[in-house]
């Protein structure tokens, strides 16, 4: 196994950790699940060495592949209202993997992860990673997000990291009756918003707008 450096030194350390943490909480975060393991999770790790300094800013940062690794506090807030209802999630998915941070803050609050990416070398990096900090709970996999992952539906909750122009029927219909979906919907550069989606029975469910947000477009790619 590859050894890490998760305790991190200087801007990378868990006192500036620490501090992020600190600032999504004053800026509205309230679980305290959230919080604890986001305090955990070593966010320089999910970005190349470069702009490690700047992995606990409260900003979105490049990837590469035209990705980006999300803000913190948005990371924090979606993961927060797909906890919402207090209902235990055993089984979740996650649309769009990237660098496997926001996978890695699930994985270590509901009990089994599956999380696509269709950009290849961001999949096999990400999986790596994931590995080697030890999580045993999450499986990724290569795939077109559009479809989610039917293998293992149905789903307690789904969280989408990147922005389809409506919201994916697909992806809907791989929850549980009951469960929940978090998704930013909306063209790229224009308006976004943050929606809950509830399914309430095999062919209804509910949408619940929240905030304003910018993610990368949705991606469709035919996997080989």
């Amino acid at each position: 196994m590859q050894k890490l450096d998760v305790k991190g030194i200087g801007m990378t350390s868990q006192r500036t950790r620490n501090r992020l943490v600190e600032r999504i909480k004053n800026l509205g975060i309230k679980n305290k699940d959230v919080l604890r393991v986001m305090r955990f999770v070593p966010r320089h790790l999910f970005m190349d060495a470069a702009l490690a300094s700047r992995s606990y800013e409260n900003t979105a940062l490049p990837i590469g592949h035209g990705q980006t690794i999300s803000q913190p506090y948005i990371v924090a807030r979606m993961t927060e209202l797909l906890l919402e209802n207090n209902q235990p999630l055993e089984k979740v998915l996650e649309v769009g993997t990237g660098s496997g941070y926001q996978a890695a803050v699930l994985g270590g609050l509901v009990k089994e992860l599956h999380t696509v990416e269709c950009i290849f070398p961001l999949y096999r990096k990400a999986s790596d990673l994931l590995y080697n900090l030890g999580y045993r709970n999450i499986y990724p996999h290569h795939a077109d997000g559009t479809w989610g992952w039917k293998k293992n539906a149905p789903y307690d909750a789904i969280m989408v990291t990147a922005a389809p122009q409506e919201i994916p029927n697909s992806l809907v219909e791989q929850l549980k009756i009951g469960g929940r979906m978090i998704i930013p919907v909306g063209k790229n550069n224009e308006k976004q918003i943050l929606k809950l989606i509830t399914r309430t029975s095999k062919n209804k469910h509910n949408i619940k707008n929240y905030e304003s947000v910018v993610f990368v477009p949705f991606l469709q790619q035919k996997i080989k």
